[in-house]
């Protein structure tokens, strides 16, 4: 059995094997049943997690199998003493009665299976912000979610009228800041990309919905949904204000990119150039994308070197963009020219350990 086998089940009861295999199919993981073998230390170890009732829990402990995270022992009711001392003995972290604790049992599960996942790949995290206000953050910030494979698009202005209105997840139910503990905490990706509005491939966390008051997002909330999408394997895109309050500074130092945006015109590049060595101090792999049209002439490249940050893609205007956004929100075409810049700002990523110059 491989690591990437599934779960292990030693469970005899109708009930609890049921119990076991729906919340496997829910997290995605495949369920391999044992019944009542004993299984090998090389099968017990390998498994994404083990799940065993109490008699399997009895039998395993005499085997000295290796201690191992994620075994859990399941009851149909009230564990009993016996039940106790033989999870114990088989190194179990938990005793679950189903299907009272059916949940806790998905949230182990998902957990465990992230944790699988998370040892081969890692999500990026890229932040992006305006040189200034209007400069067009937020739309590029939608197009890279749009155009990674999986995405988890995240807002920070709380003042700015909601990413999912470019997102088209305005209406969809979902949980948005406010309904998250501002302190964080260990999150797990499956969970949080069940309980976000979704379009397509893009989970999108933004602010309170039309009609409620604004809220102020908190630095630990933000470092625990970076950390959930980062062990998932997802592209995180934080959508950043320029006020650099401790949840933009918890963004901005967490990211393996910052983009800043700027237009193509001379107050954006004094803008740029005003914010940037801040900006730098706090995470030095930093880059700018400028954006057309150009109305008094300036370059992309003129741009950059005003501002003092490496080019990493130019933007021309495109056709009755601002049309089309006001009636659907952000549909990105893959030819188009926003497509192309975010395509470019993604294709850094791999080399995100080096910093740019």
């Amino acid at each position: 059995m491989s690591a990437t086998a599934g779960l292990l089940v030693l469970v005899t009861h109708p009930a609890l094997r049921d119990e076991v295999d729906r919340v496997a199919a829910t997290v995605g993981v495949r369920a391999i049943h044992l019944g009542a073998a004993v299984p090998s230390r090389k099968a017990w170890s390998a498994a994404v997690a083990v799940m065993l009732d109490e008699a399997a829990a009895a039998r395993c402990g005499p085997a000295a199998l290796p201690r191992r995270a994620h075994v859990v022992v399941l009851t149909g009711a009230e564990p009993t003493a016996a039940g106790w001392r033989a999870g114990v003995a088989v190194g179990a972290q938990r005793v679950l009665a189903l299907p009272a604790e059916a949940n806790e049992l998905v949230a182990e599960l998902a957990e465990a299976a992230e944790s699988v996942r998370g040892a081969n790949r890692r999500g990026d995290v890229i932040a992006v912000i305006g040189a200034r206000g209007g400069a067009g953050a937020s739309l590029l910030a939608t197009a890279l979610a749009q155009r990674a494979a999986e995405a988890l698009l995240i807002d920070l202005d709380s003042w700015g009228g909601g990413i999912d209105l470019l997102a088209g997840t305005e209406n969809v139910a979902g949980l948005r800041w406010c309904d998250l503990p501002p302190r964080g905490g260990r999150l797990t990706w499956p969970a949080l990309r069940a309980a976000l509005p979704r379009r397509r491939e893009v989970s999108v966390l933004s602010g309170a919905r039309r009609g409620e008051a604004a809220h102020e997002v908190e630095a630990g909330a933000v470092d625990a949904v970076l950390d959930a999408g980062r062990r998932g394997g997802v592209t995180v895109v934080a959508d950043l204000p320029r006020a650099l309050t401790d949840a933009v500074e918890t963004a901005l130092s967490g990211a393996d990119l910052v983009v800043v945006v700027s237009p193509c015109d001379v107050r954006s590049c004094a803008a740029g150039a005003a914010i940037a060595p801040r900006l730098r101090s706090v995470n030095p792999n930093i880059g700018l994308v400028v954006r057309g049209p150009a109305p008094g002439g300036l370059r992309s490249a003129e741009v950059a070197d005003i501002v003092g940050l490496p080019l990493v893609a130019a933007v021309r205007a495109e056709p009755r963009l601002a049309e089309r956004l006001e009636h659907a929100g952000l549909h990105l075409h893959r030819r188009s020219a926003l497509a192309v810049a975010a395509g470019r700002v993604l294709d850094v990523l791999p080399q995100r350990n080096t910093v740019l110059s």
